[in-house]
């Protein structure tokens, strides 16, 4: 799999846990890993609303590195912690992708890795990749 191309976003967990921020295959398809309000390394723990678009904004972060963006976005994942946090989540998400219309689920999960973590997001992406 040598055409598969790995960001990293220099954050703490994916060196100790060694993954990437995001992997894209041959045939376009991009995986960006679990993104939280992490912002140069600090925790941001506004509420769930601010949690959750700079989670997506982290997501997009990687997706630019790749080429891609917003609009290529195809399916997200939204892991919450509370179910009293559903409506502030789910208006970040149609904020940010009500024009684009991915596929989306939203899961309710005992916690994250720092409680201070409302939510996390995972985004996939497709563009076609280019004829060679």
């Amino acid at each position: 799999m040598s055409d598969v191309r790995r960001v990293s976003t220099g954050a703490p967990w994916e060196d100790t846990f060694g993954y990437s921020r995001a992997v894209q295959l041959p045939n376009g398809l991009v995986l960006v890993s679990g993104c939280t309000s992490v912002i140069d390394g600090s925790i941001v723990d506004d509420g769930p609303y601010e949690q959750a678009v700079n989670s997506f904004n982290v997501a997009f972060a990687a997706l630019k590195e790749l080429g891609l963006g917003r609009d290529d976005v195809v399916r997200t994942r939204m892991y919450l912690t509370h179910a009293r946090d559903v409506e502030e989540i789910g208006r970040a998400h149609k904020q940010l992708f009500d024009s684009v219309r991915p596929a989306a689920s939203m899961i309710i999960v005992s916690g994250f890795v720092d409680p201070r973590l409302v939510v996390e997001v995972e985004v996939e992406a497709y563009r076609e990749a280019p004829q060679s």
